[in-house]
């Protein structure tokens, strides 16, 4: 499996390169590596290192809510707040909506598993949207107005929502017998129980740090371990505590550059090499599951369908801003941070199929709810992240280093 491991990281290290020679963005090569490396290509990929990506998955979406923690500056989110929590509902809202509306018609889907598809659908990825908001911030681009700070702040709290909605809506799908109403109400009770106890996790650590001065590394991977150890008690306490363990990790984060600032830039310097192996894996192994025998015969329709779920979307987001102070160079920014999927379709598209197999149901929604979210991967998450590149370069005002406004609210941003 080592050699198979190597394999892949070189491939999709020299594809990440000619991609961006080519003006490009780096994931699309490492997609497509996943695709060619896959069992529908070549089949390069040994089972044992399919089942270690698996595992691996939780860790890559830690690092990233930590990142996006550790650049939520309190000013800045502040000025950006109110907007950001509306953009982290409404447009996954109407996406959502416009999805389960159409499903039943395009794919034959029932109408509760068109909700759930959806649901789904309707996250856009921390792993596109998150590293590409923390280049902004660090390169000044749209730091007078806050929006790459905004839309990252949206889009973390967006996944955060989302994942705990699909986990409500799998379990009412696969026959569990909980209270729909109950398990919806919960959710904002979960959200706030997990920032808690994610902001009590970042002050604990903050004394432990000040008082035994670790080096920047063990720092970074103890924030890592942490953060794993709160999403495994997750599983163990859901049962009978509201508890979510991903606002938790983003504000341990928070917590962090808050208290321990000098330190915080250190930590994401650390966990930004850490990200470079997480996202070649993640990508890669995102590609290596496209069915390419399930996903042909229904690709024009699912492009249908996400298309329509994604114009919802950024009406959605234009909603957001209306009557807000960004020009509309910055407002396309935002549509365009609303494209890609990825981190969240990955991580959740085949709970509905296993939910369904394991209560002995039928699973062929579950099939094609996984398809979609395979397809909207792949189609989306080049597609924006293009989209994200461009718009940062044209559309955002790059604030220069000698600038006679630089607040201290950006000063963190760009450390």
């Amino acid at each position: 499996m080592i050699f198979n491991l190597a394999e892949l990281l070189l491939a999709a290290l020299i594809a990440d390169w000619l991609f961006r020679k080519c003006k490009m963005p780096g994931l699309v090569g490492m997609l497509l590596t996943g695709v060619l490396f896959g069992p529908n290509l070549l089949g390069m990929i040994s089972p044992a290192l399919f089942d270690v990506g698996v595992e691996l998955r939780p860790m890559a979406l830690v690092v990233i809510l930590l990142r996006a923690g550790l650049k939520l500056d309190r000013q800045t989110l502040n000025r950006v707040g109110g907007r950001a929590l509306a953009l982290a509902c409404v447009p996954a809202f109407l996406e959502g909506a416009v999805v389960a509306l159409l499903a039943p018609r395009l794919l034959g889907l029932s109408p509760m598993a068109a909700v759930v598809l959806g649901a789904v659908l309707c996250a856009v990825s921390p792993a596109v949207v998150v590293p590409m908001m923390l280049n902004c911030i660090d390169q000044k681009r749209g730091s007078r107005t806050g929006a790459p700070t905004m839309v990252l702040a949206a889009a973390s709290l967006e996944n955060t929502l989302v994942i705990v909605i699909i986990s409500a809506l799998t379990a009412m799908f696969a026959g569990a017998p909980e209270n729909p109403i109950r398990a919806l109400a919960v959710i904002p009770v979960s959200v706030l129980i997990g920032t808690a106890i994610g902001c009590l996790t970042g002050l604990a650590l903050c004394r432990i740090f000040e008082r035994f001065n670790p080096r920047a590394t063990r720092r970074a991977i103890a924030l890592i371990g942490i953060s794993l150890v709160l999403m495994h008690g997750e599983q163990l306490v859901k049962a009978w505590f509201p508890f979510v363990s991903l606002p938790a990790v983003m504000a341990i984060g928070f917590i962090m550059l808050e208290r321990y600032e000098p330190y915080a830039h250190e930590m994401a310097l650390k966990l930004s090499k850490i990200w470079i192996f997480a996202e070649i894996l993640l990508f890669t192994m995102i590609g290596a599951q496209l069915e390419l025998n399930a996903a042909i015969p229904i690709l024009m329709t699912a492009l249908l369908l996400m298309g329509a779920g994604l114009v919802a979307r950024c009406l959605g987001a234009q909603l957001c801003l209306w009557r807000s102070s960004l020009p509309m160079g910055e407002r396309l920014f935002v549509c365009a941070t609303c494209l890609p999927k990825g981190t969240v379709q990955a991580a959740v598209g085949a709970m509905p199929l296993t939910a369904l197999a394991a209560a002995g149901m039928d699973t062929g929604p579950g099939e094609v709810i996984l398809t979609m979210a395979v397809l909207s991967i792949a189609v989306t998450a080049p597609l924006g992240a293009w989209a994200i590149s461009y718009a940062s370069e044209h559309f955002l005002e790059k604030q220069e280093p000698d600038s006679d406004y630089l607040s201290s609210s950006e000063m963190p941003a760009g450390s």
